[in-house]
C-alpha cells in the first residue's frame, strides 16, 4: 500500500497529543487490514484510503479527476470518525457491523448513512473496525460502486 506518510503525518501533528494517538492507531488498525490495492492519501482534508487510479481509472463518478474513495478517517470536534463507503453500499455489511458492534456491549453505536462516530476514544473496538476493513478488496469494492453508485 502506498502511503503518503508526509502528508498524513502533517495532518495527525495538528491534532492535541490524545486525539493523534487515536488517529494514528486507527490509521494503523485500518492501513494493516485492508487488502492490498488501497493508496492511504488525504482525501477531502481527512485521511482517506482510495482505490488508486492504476485499478480504477475512472476516478469517482462525482469528480473523476479524485482516486476512488473507500475509507476516511477524520477528528472532528467532538469525536473520532470513520466514513467506510462500503457499509453505504452493502446492506448486509451494515447489518453485519451493527450486530457486531452490539454484541461487544461497549454502549450505543453512533452512525450515519457511512460514518462511524467515536465520542469516547477508550470505547473504539479496533478489532472490529480491521475485520471490516478486512472484508472488502479494492476489487469488491469497484464492483460494489459501480452496481450502486453508476446509472448505466
Amino acid at each position: 500500500m502506498q502511503v503518503d506518510t508526509k502528508q498524513i503525518n502533517a495532518y495527525i501533528d495538528t491534532l492535541d497529543a490524545d486525539r493523534a494517538a487515536v488517529v494514528l492507531k486507527l490509521f494503523n488498525t485500518i492501513k494493516k487490514a485492508l487488502p492490498k490495492g488501497f493508496e492511504a492519501t488525504i482525501s477531502y482534508g481527512m485521511i482517506g484510503f482510495v482505490v488508486p487510479f492504476d485499478l480504477y481509472p475512472k476516478g469517482y463518478h462525482c469528480k473523476p479527476s479524485l482516486q476512488l474513495p473507500f475509507i476516511n478517517l477524520a477528528s472532528q470536534k467532538n469525536f473520532v470518525a470513520i466514513y467506510h463507503m462500503g457499509i453505504y453500499a452493502k446492506p448486509d455489511l451494515m447489518d453485519w457491523f451493527v450486530k457486531s458492534y452490539a454484541a461487544l456491549g461497549i454502549g450505543k453505536l453512533d452512525m450515519g448513512k457511512s460514518c462511524i462516530r467515536f465520542k469516547k476514544m477508550e470505547s473504539i473496538p479496533y478489532d472490529l473496525i480491521a475485520e471490516l476493513c478486512s472484508k472488502m478488496s479494492p476489487q469488491d469494492w469497484i464492483t460494489c460502486y459501480e452496481s450502486a453508485f453508476i446509472k448505466k
